[in-house]
């Protein structure tokens, strides 16, 4: 088993350790994600974490890179995405500045000319060779499920073999492998040959009593109550058929927006002019406006 080989990570020496190195930053991970981090660190696995939309899965590697104070390398996920996007691109403006200069010295060696222009200096680094050649770093491969399947198959060797295949230069390895965080939404399925190479935890909602934490811990300004009476209605809103149900992102917005307007404690009235700031569809408004903002905040 691959040891991580920085003083950064000497101290986190067990999950609670990095359960309370977490806590430092504002993440308060449970026993099971703090033990999945820690065996992806451990064991030099991508985690590959999956949840609803909100539940703390980026925040998660965020805070990983500020535990660890490493570079935060994030490669955005969405339909389209190519590897040049993602791996490395070739300079070509430079390259044809490149070949003019020759032209205009007299340079006519083209095999010279040939090794020049596909040297390391003309490769622009995307996200997944920029975590490879940085080190150490936090390689975030953010809601890869809205990623196109051809996709996963160039991530496949970079989570494999930390490396990265470029025709013209060989094999760029990672000195020191980065610690990579995989997130899904689940909008569709990633195929096994993606998950074998990970290890996996599913991120649930967290449980009323740390929902009340999170928010006093992220945002210290709101009273216990104020922070009772957000839980309970975020936890409320979850049970219901909604479009979207609300995350722990959408929790903290929610407080933060009621703590920007002066408020001390959630009520139907200030709880329908910020609403907005929890729920993001039309229909679920209507819905839970419907229903009545009182049977909300009361259970009703």
């Amino acid at each position: 088993m691959t040891q991580i080989a920085t003083s950064r990570t000497d101290d986190i020496h067990s999950p609670g350790a990095l359960a309370e190195r977490l806590g430092r930053h504002s993440y308060l991970a449970d026993d099971g994600l703090a033990a999945a981090a820690y065996l992806a660190m451990r064991m030099r696995r991508p985690l590959f974490l999956e949840g609803e939309a909100g539940v703390g899965k980026t925040a998660l590697a965020k805070t990983l890179a500020e535990v660890l104070d490493a570079p935060l390398i994030r490669l955005q996920c969405y339909e389209g995405l190519d590897a040049a996007q993602a791996l490395y691109d070739w300079d070509f403006p430079r390259q044809l500045l490149h070949l003019r200069a020759a032209e205009a010295a007299g340079i006519n060696d083209l095999d010279r000319l040939e090794s020049e222009l596909y040297d390391r200096r003309f490769l622009l680094a995307r996200p997944l060779l920029q975590a490879l050649e940085t080190s150490p770093s936090v390689l975030l491969v953010d809601e890869v499920d809205r990623a196109d399947d051809e996709f996963e198959a160039f991530l496949l060797e970079v989570l494999s073999e930390f490396s990265i295949s470029i025709p013209e230069l060989g094999t760029i390895h990672a000195q020191e492998p980065p610690i990579v965080v995989v997130t899904s939404n689940r909008t569709r399925e990633v195929h096994d040959a993606l998950k074998r190479r990970c290890l996996y935890h599913w991120l649930e909602h967290p449980s009323f009593d740390r929902e009340v934490a999170i928010i006093r811990r992220r945002l210290p300004q709101a009273t216990e109550r104020l922070a009772r009476q957000v839980a309970e209605a975020a936890q409320r809103l979850r049970a219901e058929d909604l479009l979207k149900p609300p995350g722990v992102a959408e929790t903290l917005d929610w407080t933060e927006a009621l703590l920007t307007l002066g408020m001390r404690e959630l009520s139907p009235d200030n709880a329908a002019v910020t609403l907005g700031a929890v729920l993001k569809y039309r229909e679920d408004h209507e819905r839970v406006v419907g229903r009545g903002l009182d049977a909300l905040l009361n259970g009703g």
